[in-house]
């Protein structure tokens, strides 16, 4: 993710690593991402699930634009009912 200023979600250790989301691909280059986290907030803007039986949150007020080359490795699948969900909180704060 890059080091970020004010609030946004940092990435950990040297290379600043964060799992995200892929929300869209455009094309090869360019994509919408949600930066994941551990701990839990509760609002419209934090979606909750578990993986591997340890919960986790979809940050959605942070979906950014990202270039493919920051993509450092696929860790997982996301489920597609939480999947589904993300998009359509995603879309209604989006209106």
């Amino acid at each position: 993710m890059g080091v970020n200023i004010g609030f946004e979600q940092d990435g950990k250790n040297d290379l600043f690593e964060r799992p995200v989301l892929i929300i869209k691909t455009f094309n090869k280059e360019v994509l919408w991402i949600v930066p994941l986290t551990s701990r839990h907030k509760k609002n419209k803007y934090y979606y909750e699930f578990d993986y591997k039986s340890k919960p986790q949150t979809a940050i959605l007020s942070q979906i950014r634009l990202i270039s493919s080359k920051r993509l450092l490795r696929k860790i997982w699948t996301f489920p597609i009912n939480d999947f589904k969900k993300v998009k359509e909180l995603i879309a209604e704060f989006l209106r």
